[in-house]
């Protein structure tokens, strides 16, 4: 059972990736980052070295695999941001910062934590906050989004993707009995449902209606 929940995990996660290739096409079509958020990127690649650590610390590779090619998209992405950005600076210093704060975990999971469990935990607990707090952060936006009654800084694909990669991932962490995995992708589920409430509430096509009435 654990193998077939792997590839599914590996699957939809790969997809909810493959959702930022639309920007990517985008800053390649414009040679611009009008539109397009750093900070995603980022956070996603930080994300991904940190289970990528913990994958192979537990060793599991479906977490290997999934986070290897999740990183180097996400540094794709960044790469691509940072040469069409025409404003470099704020970019590569928050670039610069994650790696700092990257090293500094490396050293400290790997120097001062000298048992192995206790490693494994540590970067377990710290993998799962991140995650919770990537989910839980476009919650941020739910108020704007009930005044304005539009979706459309919403994404429906990325929606769908993150439900079906929250909702395997969940599955994986109960069938391994890892709670690192399994508690902090339930959220991922969470606000995916309360993202499709929000489209069902305020259709992509109503937001036009609604402005046309208010002019």
């Amino acid at each position: 059972m654990a193998p077939l929940l792997g590839a599914v995990c590996l699957a939809c996660t790969l997809a909810m990736f493959g959702t930022g290739l639309s920007d990517l096409r985008q800053m390649l079509a414009t040679k611009s980052v009008e539109n397009i958020q750093f900070l995603p990127f980022l956070t996603t690649n930080a994300n991904n070295l940190s289970w990528l650590g913990y994958g192979c610390l537990k060793p599991d590779w479906t977490l290997i695999t999934v986070n290897t090619i999740g990183a180097a998209l996400q540094t794709l992405y960044i790469l691509a941001y940072l040469y069409y950005s025409p404003a470099k600076c704020p970019a590569l210093l928050q670039t610069l910062l994650l790696l700092a704060v990257l090293t500094a975990g490396y050293g400290y999971f790997t120097l001062l934590t000298a048992d192995a469990q206790m490693r494994l935990a540590s970067l377990g607990l710290f993998c799962s906050v991140f995650t919770i707090s990537m989910y839980l952060s476009p919650l941020a936006d739910l108020a704007k989004i009930v005044r304005s009654k539009s979706t459309r800084c919403l994404s429906f694909p990325l929606t769908v993707t993150t439900f079906l990669a929250s909702t395997s991932w969940t599955l994986y962490g109960l069938q391994l009995n890892d709670l690192y995995i399994m508690v902090p992708n339930v959220p991922g589920i969470v606000t995916s449902v309360v993202r499709f409430w929000l489209f069902r509430r305020y259709p992509p096509g109503q937001d036009k209606a609604y402005r046309l009435l208010h002019t």
